[in-house]
């Protein structure tokens, strides 16, 4: 049995080395990436710039400028997706021969495949390594000049693209605090930052598109993420209306303008379908400025209602976090939790608000809190303040 399979292997390299023989000639390279080209350029450019700097013809600081816009633009080159090349008319050939003899094609797939398939990833990890360097680089040096705003940006959209979106939220608000006015730079923060978090745009993200839209009406990106947040938070009829604004800036016939308008058609039927909701109570709780030492960003905060004269059992509660105060709170029935103790049913409750430390909807010492005094179960002005601690 050995002997047949030395023999049939033997057979096989035999027809494979025939087969391949004009394949395998280095008269055909195979195509040459994006990537794999923008880099070899850029060390063309960096060899040159070297040679001028130790002739002495390219002062030290004009060669520090120039290597940084070089690094830039490659950051802006590098790193997309490419399409897959066509293979080479050679290669189709020896995929018909193949097809005629399975178990050569087989063979041919397991010798042949998965050698390109290795090149290919070792040409995308030297890339990216080079990418990773470049980016570390220009944090480096955004440290020596933190007020570059566009450095911030590209900075923040690199580490976008490599999928470190807390990274990214970090220099795109270095950015927004040194241009706050920027409505796309504002969005592209927000976008970040609800990454960061999960993919969710309440609290802070949504304020921060809601403000781009003040600054620029017709963003796409800042209506796309509003009316994102309205859908998430199940206010459908709002997520219509947001996303309803986008199709006057997209061309009528467009697939982004379709795709809009599933989107449109998608809400306003959930919106129809909805049950009304109670009317609820409505205000705003927020975290008093001798206690903001005492509460980390993450720490989870309890905003719930609960009945003047009956159990003392919460009503109604929403769960946020610190770094979302001040929040606007609408408790209603549909937050209620048991059917049987709804908001709708007790006329006076107190709505109180708490910032766990254990994460766990039971006080503990040492959390804070604060309350309302007694109101209507349809008040729509409520102020609660956490200023005090749990004992």
């Amino acid at each position: 049995m050995k002997l047949f399979w030395l023999i049939g292997a033997a057979l096989a390299l035999a027809v494979l080395a025939w087969v391949l023989r004009p394949l395998l000639s280095r008269k055909y390279a195979g195509p040459l990436s994006r990537n794999t080209a923008n880099v070899a350029i850029y060390r063309d450019q960096l060899r040159e710039l070297d040679a001028d700097l130790a002739a002495g013809t390219l002062a030290p600081e004009d060669y520090g400028r120039a290597r940084s816009e070089l690094e830039a633009r490659l950051l802006q080159d590098v790193g997309g997706a490419e399409a897959r090349p066509a293979l080479p008319a050679g290669r189709l050939a020896a995929g018909v021969i193949g097809a005629a003899v399975p178990v050569l094609a087989f063979t041919l797939y397991l010798l042949v495949g998965h050698p390109a398939a290795v090149v290919r990833d070792a040409e995308m990890r030297a890339s990216t390594a080079q990418i990773e360097a470049m980016v570390a680089r220009l944090a480096a040096r955004l440290r020596d000049n933190p007020d570059d705003v566009n450095g911030w940006k590209l900075l923040g959209r690199s580490y976008g693209v490599m999928g470190r979106y807390a990274e990214a939220a970090d220099a795109y608000a270095k950015a927004a605090v040194r241009a706050p006015r920027d409505a796309p730079l504002l969005v592209d923060l927000a976008d970040m930052l609800a990454m960061a978090r999960g993919q969710s745009l309440q609290g802070e993200p949504e304020k921060l598109a809601l403000r781009a839209l003040e600054l620029e009406p017709g963003n796409l990106k800042a209506l796309a993420l509003v009316g994102s947040a309205a859908f998430e938070r199940r206010d459908y009829a709002a997520a219509a209306a947001h996303w309803e604004r986008m199709l006057a800036q997209v061309a009528p016939d467009s697939e982004d303008a379709r795709s809009i308008q599933r989107n449109v058609d998608e809400a306003k039927s959930l919106a129809k379908d909805k049950p009304a909701a109670a009317a609820g109570v409505r205000g705003t709780v927020s975290l008093s400025p001798k206690l903001k030492e005492k509460a980390a960003p993450d720490d989870v905060v309890f905003v719930f209602a609960r009945a003047v004269d009956g159990p003392p059992m919460p009503l109604a509660v929403a769960r946020i976090r610190v770094r979302d105060l001040p929040y606007r709170f609408h408790l209603d029935d549909s937050m209620a939790m048991t059917p049987a103790m709804k908001l709708s049913a007790f006329p006076k409750v107190v709505v109180a608000a708490r910032v766990s430390k254990s994460g766990t909807a039971t006080a503990q010492p040492g959390d804070l809190q604060g309350a309302s005094a007694a109101v209507e179960n349809d008040a729509g002005a409520v102020n609660v303040v956490i200023d005090s601690f749990v004992r």
